[in-house]
């Protein structure tokens, strides 16, 4: 049975899973910390529909609409390229002759890009402050993590050398002493799931000394999957401050243990995670 922290939006819903204990966090950025891609949905959505009315079936727009909403949805977390090979799929399905899955993403990322351009100019030349496009309160939570002694990872489905240069450009690189980590030109080379294991296989960890931060269902699983502890944010990055139902509905499926909109109860989220006495409180 879920329920609400005192005079707050944080809603547990497992109270099964160990807190306190933990040695590693990992966080998804798009989403979780970083709002530079906010909206991103709104390109690939319309673009995949696109691309499916094109094949000239007797599918209606809304059901193609609702059709790729739901794939996107259940992918994201993973690597960009596995929705784009979804979308191959789909032509084929259809009786098309689909393009590569690399050249469906190059043609999305080229639209984003053009979307975000006045983001990512605006953190490099100073006119936007980092925290404009990041949640509120993460730096402060990512600055108590380290505080307490934690080792932060940064993993993404976007590609790395997009992660990183959008990390640098919020000013958060430095928090992730473990390593900030995205989708490969390889992409079999790459996974959230590969980087959890890493990091249990190589500090000879318990599955129970992670903790993860993600709006995705994909870190949420993989989290769970090792008996980790799991906080699900769902964020409304439209509408600041505000709890997406939608992705509450998703990450509850998932397996989340907590939800929370951002981290403006930040106080609450920490005495909730670190008990009197866990280690690392």
């Amino acid at each position: 049975m879920s329920y609400h922290l005192p005079a707050a939006t944080i809603e547990v819903l497992s109270d099964s899973s160990p807190r306190g204990q933990f040695r590693s966090v990992l966080f998804d950025f798009d989403g979780t910390l970083s709002v530079i891609r906010a909206g991103w949905q709104d390109v690939m959505i319309p673009m995949m529909v696109e691309v499916l009315a094109g094949l000239g079936t007797d599918e209606p727009q809304a059901e193609l609409t609702a059709h790729v909403r739901e794939f996107v949805a259940r992918l994201t977390g993973k690597q960009t390229v596995y929705q784009m090979i979804q979308l191959t799929d789909e032509v084929r399905l259809r009786g098309g002759t689909p393009e590569d899955p690399l050249e469906y993403k190059r043609q999305y990322h080229d639209r984003l890009m053009e979307r975000i351009r006045h983001r990512r100019e605006g953190l490099a030349d100073g006119s936007l402050s980092p925290e404009a496009l990041m949640l509120p309160r993460s730096r402060d939570l990512l600055e108590a993590l380290r505080s307490r002694g934690l080792d932060l990872y940064l993993a993404s489905g976007t590609d790395e050398k997009y992660v990183v240069e959008e990390a640098a450009l919020l000013q958060v690189t430095g928090y992730f002493n473990g390593g900030v980590y995205g989708a490969q030109e390889d992409y079999g080379n790459f996974s959230k799931a590969k980087v959890i294991q890493n990091i249990l296989e190589t500090h000879g960890l318990a599955g129970a000394t992670l903790l993860s931060f993600g709006d995705g269902y994909v870190e949420i699983e993989n989290t769970k999957e090792v008996g980790g502890f799991a906080v699900g944010v769902a964020a409304d990055e439209a509408h600041r401050g505000e709890l997406d139902e939608w992705k509450r509905n998703r990450l509850t499926a998932a397996g989340a243990d907590l939800l929370i909109p951002d981290y403006r109860e930040l106080e609450a989220l920490l005495g909730y995670l670190f008990p009197e006495g866990g280690v690392g409180a």
